[in-house]
């Protein structure tokens, strides 16, 4: 989201930017997050949710700063794959495929593989860019999604129109974004650095 994720990357060299925000600094709408048109909370997805995906750049920069935020709010950070565009969906199938066998959301090994597998292929063929997915998948014991059975294709299905259902009732159109609660956006563009957006997202948190 613009420069954001770059900026906190920066941050992290100086701890006095971390923790040495102002006071003051209270969320506001509009400015530091925004209220859902719809209740997501339906969706059973976590309290603090990163909306990604693979094909974007800025969220494979977010991977680094994920675990310093977790840390911040002292809770996990799910994940929610979006799917508002065919890269996007068709990105979102090899999250999934993923994520459905590990019965968790991948560690940051194999996201950092999934990414590449995405993002550092687009000169090769369309084969030669799924040879390199299913290599991912087969390095990490894995099933490919090519090689799933009907079981399993329901099963992403299921996965994937959930996504689309958050994807579209949330009208996500950027990402990365997290969703709080089920009913908040936050801004990351709002915010300087990690403890503000720490301090957002525990606000929304506990906000009624």
């Amino acid at each position: 989201m613009k420069n954001i994720v770059s900026r906190w990357l920066l941050s992290f060299c100086a701890c006095a930017l971390i923790f040495g925000c102002s006071d003051d600094f209270t969320p506001k709408e509009g400015e530091q997050f925004t209220t859902l048109p719809a209740n997501l909370a339906t969706y059973r997805i976590a309290p603090v949710a990163e909306i990604f995906s693979l094909t974007c750049s800025h969220c494979r920069k977010m991977e680094s700063v994920l675990p310093e935020l977790e840390m911040a709010l002292q809770q996990e950070v799910g994940k929610v794959h979006v799917t508002f565009n065919e890269g996007a969906k068709a990105a979102a199938m090899v999250y999934y495929s993923a994520m459905m066998q590990l019965g968790q959301k991948p560690d940051a090994k194999l996201m950092d593989a999934l990414f590449a597998a995405i993002q550092d292929n687009v000169a090769l063929t369309p084969e030669q860019q799924q040879a390199a997915i299913e290599k991912v998948f087969t390095d990490n014991n894995l099933i490919s999604p090519s090689a799933f059975d009907q079981k399993q294709r329901q099963d992403l299905g299921r996965r994937l129109k959930i996504a689309q259902a958050i994807t579209e009732q949330g009208q996500i159109q950027a990402v990365p974004t997290f969703i709080v609660a089920g009913r908040y956006q936050v801004l990351t563009s709002g915010h300087d650095d990690i403890k503000e957006l720490a301090e957002t997202i525990n606000y929304l948190l506990h906000k009624h």
